[in-house]
């Protein structure tokens, strides 16, 4: 199973949800893998992983990083120059942008709040080679080819599983790749028009309450959970 972390694993208020939490930790006790693919840079996602107890690769900053725990190695899978470049168009165009506190951790975009239209940015960055997605919570820059999906296939290669293979669950248009090349993928009513196509099924329940609803929706199990 592959899970987005922000309005996924959390609630309106990004509170992370007792109850979804204990899905995971039910899924791991049947030694089902559960993969971590945020957009949230590789520290607040480790911590997570962490006090999950979780084994698994963590797919961060939009699959720009791919960190295997098993020998603490972290592949860095994008170019930040492109992303940096990208910023410095912006601010010269004098775009009022502002990047996320978190961004003196990240190592592979840039991350920036969501206080100017998307559509502003993509205009303004639509000749260089970035790819602009949102997820509600930021705005990312990203090198072209980059994502969650190519992240999390590599991600995938050591248990001998495809995209194809999991349960995906996600609500932003960051998850897009992975919900259209999952075998059964989860959104959301809370998440963008974007996610909610991509997905098989939309849940009732928003947000943790979902997540609940759509892993119990999912093949992968047997019996609920």
């Amino acid at each position: 199973m592959v899970t987005d972390v922000d309005g996924t694993l959390t609630d309106a208020r990004r509170r992370l949800d007792p109850r979804a939490l204990e899905v995971v930790h039910r899924l791991s006790d049947r030694r089902i893998p559960v993969l971590l693919a945020t957009g949230n840079v590789l520290p607040v996602a480790l911590g997570l992983h962490r006090s999950l107890g979780l084994s698994t690769p963590i797919v961060a900053e939009n699959g720009g990083l791919l960190y295997w725990p098993r020998d603490e190695r972290v592949e860095r899978l994008a170019d930040p120059a492109i992303a940096r470049k990208a910023l410095a168009v912006l601010r010269r165009r004098r775009i009022p942008v502002q990047r996320l506190f978190t961004d003196r951790w990240r190592e592979s975009e840039v991350a920036l709040a969501p206080t100017v239209p998307i559509a502003r940015v993509r205009a303004a960055l639509a000749e260089l080679p970035v790819v602009v997605e949102g997820t509600g919570y930021a705005i990312h820059l990203m090198a072209r080819g980059s994502g969650k999906l190519p992240a999390l296939r590599r991600a995938l290669r050591p248990y001998r599983l495809a995209p194809e293979d999991c349960l995906v669950l996600g609500d932003g248009d960051n998850d897009m790749g992975m919900l259209a090349a999952a075998g059964w993928s989860v959104s959301f009513p809370n998440g963008s028009p974007g996610a909610r196509a991509a997905a098989d099924y939309v849940t009732r329940a928003k947000f943790a309450r979902g997540f609940v609803e759509g892993v119990r929706s999912g093949s992968v199990l047997r019996s609920r959970v």
